[in-house]
């Protein structure tokens, strides 16, 4: 057993002032009470708050900020995300960076939250980083988890933490939390889901072990979440089976099926997907028009 700590910070997020030294400050306060945790996630878009207007290049002056905060602290660090300025696009991009401050991957949401996240680009790139004599850590950003090909192939690339930056001010939090459980348990690994609170989300932020166990469940107020995290019951848990029990992973990977809608050039030969019409936002419904139906008779 070698325990790591990492803590997920659920502060106070301004969707309209910069927010970056606030979050220096409780991450100080953090590691004052704290000094084991050797990593830190913020929620996403704590930068910033979610205003596209504060778009910026990468490297740019919020990646710098956290570069410094790591390398003050020596911890890995994950920005949670900023609005990414790329070749007259925006990106919803989380950066990793080493205790040295040295960004060693980008990951560019892959699934924003169409259609309320308007005008922004997906990613196409997944992202895992190996921490040296710990284990390796995949990265998703909030409505990437709704698709759960993206934790999948996170944990086939050998992830054994997957690290969730969110922003999740809805009335589905209940959902993602249930996802997040779901997520653990189907893939052994351990899934770190930090939202914000006030602009930021609703809090309600949660640690999942690899067994589908809620390690921890914050409230709606600002939190700071230290936790340990053995990731040798990760891989007992892919070695024996949640439970000792199913071993999902290694059932996808013996699977005899072919999963023929995932191929990007799958035709929908019924045309079912096509029937459930366009991704946009839902209006009203109609009242008082006719639906069209004959009226049965009495």
């Amino acid at each position: 057993m070698r325990p790591f700590g990492v803590a997920g910070l659920q502060l106070r997020i301004s969707g309209t002032e910069s927010n970056l030294e606030h979050l220096a400050s409780r991450l100080d306060h953090l590691m004052h009470l704290f000094p084991w945790v050797e990593m830190v996630v913020f929620s996403e878009l704590a930068a910033y708050g979610p205003s596209r207007a504060r778009a910026e290049p990468l490297p740019g002056p919020a990646e710098d900020r956290f570069g410094e905060m790591a390398r003050k602290h020596e911890v890995w660090l994950v920005s949670g995300s900023v609005y990414e300025r790329r070749k007259k696009a925006i990106y919803n991009t989380a950066s990793v960076l080493n205790p040295k401050g040295e960004v060693v991957g980008r990951h560019r949401k892959l699934f924003p939250f169409t259609p309320y996240e308007v005008g922004v680009e997906a990613g196409d790139e997944f992202l895992v980083f190996d921490v040296p004599d710990v284990g390796r850590f995949g990265v998703s950003i909030c409505y990437d988890s709704w698709v759960p090909e993206t934790s999948r192939t996170l944990a086939a690339m050998g992830a054994e933490v997957i690290l969730h930056p969110s922003l999740t001010g809805t009335v589905d939090r209940d959902v993602e939390l249930a996802i997040a459980r779901s997520t653990a348990a189907t893939n052994q690994c351990f899934f770190v889901d930090i939202n914000g609170v006030e602009a930021g989300g609703v809090g309600r932020s949660i640690v999942v072990g690899p067994h589908g166990e809620v390690i921890h469940q914050a409230g709606d107020g600002e939190e700071l979440i230290p936790v340990e995290l053995d990731l040798d019951r990760a891989r007992r848990s892919r070695e024996r089976g949640l439970l000792s029990l199913g071993q999902p992973l290694k059932s996808f990977r013996d699977r005899k099926v072919r999963f023929k809608v995932y191929g990007r050039r799958w035709k929908d030969d019924d045309g079912y997907l096509e029937s459930l019409g366009p991704l946009e936002k839902p209006g009203r419904p109609a009242r008082g028009k006719k639906s069209g139906r004959s009226k049965r008779s009495r």
